[in-house]
């Protein structure tokens, strides 16, 4: 088959003009796959299915540089208890910025940011500006039984009083101010728990000089949570009504040891 010139000009034009559209439909078509912000480059950009997140379950264990902890959001305040230690802390939710949530202890201090987009960020000791918790998975409930028999009551509050000795390098007695019903067993014993915490951070931190002085924890029933400390003796003050936020944290406890 032969063309003229006329035609190969026309034919060449038009070739050209159909390149040319192919290539903005290209250049189009990497344009909308390309990131669109810094975040998405570094990142990846994903689309809204991708970009949602798997929502934690009510129980979950999380991991971070500066332990693992599990966080318990079934209960009617959220509970958390970390892997090496068997003190449950209580905490109270706050609206923060961003959409925001900051989790904190009974002594207002910041235990856990839970951003908008699912991240958790662990406050410790160890790590006060923050560290990134990973969620690991789902968890065994950490709320307490309703009642405990008497037997475990007094095998418990046992454990902790020689926990605590230990930490004190003496003997230190525990005993109740009233007698423990079933009902309010479990906090009793408890807050026997949260005191051998106490004693045992505080000796890890050098701080036996100021434990040294107490001589008998008494665990006291009453209508708020509180901890006094008086001629060498401890005294934990809990409130059955309010579950485990009827007793003082640990770290309550050290704050008045400390006075």
């Amino acid at each position: 088959m032969k063309f003229c010139k006329a035609e190969l000009g026309d034919w060449g034009a038009k070739a050209t003009l159909a390149i040319a559209a192919l290539m903005v439909m290209a250049a189009s078509a990497n344009a909308q796959q390309l990131p669109h912000s810094l975040r998405d480059a570094l990142l990846g950009h994903k689309g809204p299915a991708e970009a949602r997140r798997v929502a934690a379950p009510p129980v979950a264990r999380y991991v971070s540089e500066t332990g693992a902890f599990v966080l318990d959001q079934a209960a009617s305040r959220p509970l958390m208890k970390f892997d090496n230690s068997a003190e449950v802390w209580v905490l109270s939710a706050q609206p923060a910025s961003r959409g925001d949530v900051i989790y904190r202890n009974d002594l207002g201090e910041p235990v856990l940011r839970v951003t908008k987009l699912g991240g958790v960020i662990l406050f410790t000791d160890d790590a006060p500006m923050g560290a990134a918790a990973a969620l690991s998975g789902r968890a065994s409930s950490i709320q307490p039984p309703a009642i405990l028999s008497f037997g475990v009551f007094v095998q418990r509050v046992k454990i902790a009083a020689d926990r605590a000795s230990r930490a004190a390098q003496h003997q230190i007695e525990f005993s109740t101010v009233e007698d423990v019903r079933p009902e309010t067993s479990v906090l009793a014993a408890d807050s026997a728990t949260v005191v051998a915490e106490a004693f045992e951070r505080m000796a890890r931190k050098g701080d036996r000089s100021l434990i040294s002085r107490i001589v008998r924890v008494l665990l006291a029933e009453g209508h708020k949570p509180a901890a006094a400390l008086k001629d060498g003796s401890l005294t934990i003050t809990y409130s059955p009504d309010q579950g485990l936020a009827g007793r003082p944290s640990s770290k309550r406890i050290i704050k008045v040891i400390n006075r």
